[in-house]
């Protein structure tokens, strides 16, 4: 039996991208915002979401600006590292303290998550990094603590956290926070690894754009 379907590559990309512009209302957004966004429904499947999407005033200036420089990119999980599109000749890198070794003592430690304990690890690096989370609400209430605490503020918090206890919490505690962190966050539950590489995806696209232009 033979299915009929859509093979082409360029032609599902093509069509993918025509319908979230139809059906999502990117009127709120700037031209660099609506970028991100459209990448970031894309990912989810889910034009309503754009509507829970929030970029704070310079957050889009300062990741491009970081991502110019070669900013250390800083994830709270493995799959949004390997989500991550990052061509063969940048110097961009991407990095995981999931599994340092010492990450499961400090959640003994603390009586903490494996996720949150890596946190006191970003910080020697965190000066002036991107920041990608996209599966654990305790990592991202730590980066938050920290920097209260008085950590290196990162260039941005991309925060994508998702699931049913803290993810709307720790987003909404990032969205409010007094301290002015750069960011990009989808309020409430829905989130995820791959909505948060699309994220800096969608960010290193704009900056590659940039550069050619």
């Amino acid at each position: 039996m033979s299915l009929n379907y859509i093979k082409n590559p360029n032609e599902i990309y093509q069509r993918s991208f025509e319908i979230v512009q139809k059906e999502a209302d990117l009127s709120r957004f700037d031209t660099e915002e609506a970028k991100v966004a459209i990448r970031i429904i894309h990912a989810s499947g889910m034009p309503e979401i754009g509507n829970d999407l929030k970029f704070s005033p310079t957050v889009i200036k300062e990741v491009l600006t970081a991502i110019s420089r070669n900013a250390k990119i800083i994830c709270d999980c493995n799959m949004v590292t390997s989500g991550i599109s990052i061509s063969n000749d940048s110097n961009l890198r991407a990095h995981c303290f999931l599994n340092h070794p010492s990450v499961l003592s400090i959640a003994k430690n603390e009586q903490t998550t494996r996720s949150a304990a890596q946190v006191t690890l970003w910080r020697e690096h965190q000066a002036g990094a991107i920041i990608v989370i996209g599966n654990a609400p305790t990592a991202l209430f730590r980066i938050i603590e920290e920097i209260e605490s008085g950590a290196p503020m990162p260039a941005a918090v991309l925060g994508f956290p998702v699931g049913f206890v803290g993810a709307a919490e720790s987003k909404e505690a990032l969205a409010k926070t007094t301290l002015k962190i750069p960011h990009i966050t989808l309020l409430g539950r829905r989130g995820g690894s791959a909505i948060a590489a699309a994220a800096l995806n969608a960010l290193i696209r704009i900056s590659i754009e940039q550069d050619t232009e």
